[in-house]
C-alpha cells in the first residue's frame, strides 16, 4: 500500500482526456516495443549471420519506419573547425534544411547569415557595438546567450545579457525587430514547431510568449524561484524549462497558464531539450544527466557524474554538464561539459536507460550541441569560458564551431517487418 501510495503521490496530475491520450501513447509503444524484441532484418552490407553493430541504434522515424543507425567513433581529421568569433560561442543553431549553422558569442557579434555546412565559408557578419547603441547598427551590444529559428527557415531569434530579443531575416540577415520586456538576460529562445509563436525565457524568472509573425508581445508566465537557464518547444503549445538553482525543471502549458514541476537533480540544471513529444533530457553543474517522462514528476533514469570528475583546488567535483542534445523522436543523445570530450548516449528501455556509446575529443567548454536533422553530423559551439560565467577559461581551448560527421548507415525496414507504416 505504500508503495501504491508513493506512485501515487509521482504521477502528475492530469484531465480525463490527457489520460485518455496517455494511455493510447502507452499501448502503442507497447506494440513498438514488442515489434523490436523480434529479430532484426540484416543491415545493408552486414553479412548474413554475422553479429550485430554493438554501435546500432534503432530509431522511430516520424513515418513509424524502423531505422537502423550505425554510428561509429568519427575519425578527428574529419572534424571541421570553423574560426571566427573572437570570444566563446555561446549558442548556435541548425537550419531546418541543415545547409548553414548559425552561431553567436560572447563578442556580441552574430555571425548568422550564415556558416555554409559543406563548405565552411562564413557568408554573413553583423557586428556587435557597445551598449546602449543597438538602434545604431544591427547587432547586439552585450553576450549573446541564446538563438533559435523557426521550423520554415524564415525567422531567427537572439538573445543576450542586455534583456533583448532580436529578430531576423534569416535568408538576408536583415533585423527585422526588437523585442523588449524581460528585465534581465534573456536566456533561452525557441520556436514553436510549425508557428511562429516564439517561447523566451530569462534570468528574471519569467517565461515569456510572442508572435513573431505579428511583432506582438502575448502573455507572462510565472514560476520558478532562480533564473531559468534554457527552453525547449516542439509542436504542442507548451515548453519545457531549465530553473537553474531552484532545483526544478518545468513544463509550461500555455493555454491554462499553468506548468508541471519536476525535480531530482541535486546542482543547478543548466540545459534542456526535448528528444519528443513525451520525454526530455537534461543536464546540470552537479555532473548529473536526467531523463524524464512528461507524467512522472522524478527522472526515469539519472546518470551521475556522467562526464567523470575533476581535481579542483585539491577537492574532486564533477564536471558540469553544460550542453545537452537529442536527435529529435530518437534514442541518440549527446552531452557536452569541459571534461575534453563530446560524449554520445542511447536512451534505451523507454527511456529507463542511457548507455554510453562513445567519446568525441574536444577541448573546451561545450556550450552548444545541436543535431543536424538529418542525424548525419553533430555542431558543436566550443569556448574557453562557460557561456554563462568566468568561473574557469581553458587557454589551450580554441573560440570555434566544429562540425562533426556521424558515420552511418540507415535501412529502412522491410515492409513485413514489424514499425511499417
Amino acid at each position: 500500500g505504500r508503495r501504491r501510495r508513493e506512485a501515487a503521490e509521482e504521477e502528475v496530475e492530469e484531465t480525463p482526456q490527457e489520460k485518455k491520450l496517455r494511455l493510447a501513447k502507452q499501448y502503442l509503444e507497447e506494440l513498438r516495443q514488442l515489434g523490436e524484441s523480434r529479430p532484426a532484418p540484416v543491415s545493408r552490407g552486414a553479412a548474413p549471420g554475422s553479429e550485430p553493430d554493438p554501435h546500432a541504434l534503432v530509431l522511430g522515424s516520424p513515418a513509424h519506419i524502423l531505422l537502423f543507425l550505425q554510428v561509429q567513433p568519427p575519425d578527428p581529421a574529419r572534424i571541421r573547425v570553423l574560426r571566427g568569433h573572437q570570444l566563446p560561442v555561446t549558442c548556435l543553431v541548425i537550419s531546418p534544411d541543415d545547409r548553414f549553422i548559425f552561431s553567436a558569442s560572447k563578442d556580441g557579434s552574430l555571425i548568422k547569415c550564415k556558416w555554409e555546412v559543406d563548405s565552411g565559408k562564413r557568408l554573413c557578419v553583423v557586428p556587435g557595438g557597445k551598449k546602449g547603441t543597438e538602434e545604431r547598427h544591427l547587432g547586439h551590444a552585450s553576450h549573446v546567450l541564446c538563438m533559435a529559428i523557426s521550423s520554415d527557415g524564415k525567422y531567427l531569434a537572439t538573445g543576450d545579457r542586455n534583456k533583448l530579443i532580436m529578430i531576423w531575416d534569416a535568408a538576408t540577415c536583415k533585423r527585422l525587430h526588437i523585442f523588449t520586456g524581460h528585465r534581465d538576460a534573456v536566456s533561452g529562445l525557441s520556436f514553436r514547431k510549425g508557428t511562429h509563436q516564439l517561447y523566451s525565457a530569462s534570468h528574471d524568472r519569467c517565461v515569456k510568449v510572442w508572435d513573431v509573425g505579428e511583432n506582438a508581445y502575448v502573455e507572462t508566465l510565472f514560476g520558478h524561484q532562480d533564473i531559468i537557464t534554457g527552453l525547449d518547444s516542439l509542436s504542442r503549445e507548451c515548453c519545457v524549462t531549465a530553473g537553474g538553482r531552484d532545483g526544478t525543471v518545468r513544463l509550461w502549458k500555455i493555454p491554462e497558464e499553468s506548468q508541471l514541476v519536476f525535480s531530482g537533480h541535486q546542482g543547478s540544471i543548466d540545459c534542456i531539450q526535448l528528444i519528443n513529444e513525451e520525454h526530455m533530457v537534461s543536464g546540470a553543474d552537479d555532473g548529473s544527466v536526467a531523463l524524464w517522462g512528461l507524467t512522472k514528476k522524478k527522472p526515469l533514469v539519472l546518470a551521475r557524474q556522467a562526464h567523470g570528475e575533476q581535481d579542483a583546488q585539491g577537492l574532486q567535483q564533477p564536471y558540469w554538464i553544460s550542453a545537452v542534445a537529442a536527435l529529435r523522436n530518437s534514442d541518440l543523445l549527446a552531452t557536452g561539459s569541459h571534461s575534453g570530450s563530446v560524449k554520445l548516449w542511447k536512451s534505451g528501455e523507454g527511456f529507463r536507460k542511457l548507455e554510453h556509446l562513445l567519446d568525441i575529443p574536444l577541448v573546451g567548454f561545450v556550450n552548444s550541441l545541436k543535431f543536424s536533422a538529418a542525424g548525419d553530423f553533430l555542431v558543436a559551439g566550443i569556448g574557453q569560458e562557460h557561456r554563462l560565467g568566468r568561473w574557469w577559461r581553458i587557454k589551450e581551448a580554441k573560440n570555434s564551431i566544429c562540425i562533426i560527421p556521424l558515420k552511418q548507415k540507415t535501412t529502412p525496414s522491410s515492409p513485413e517487418s514489424p514499425g511499417s507504416s
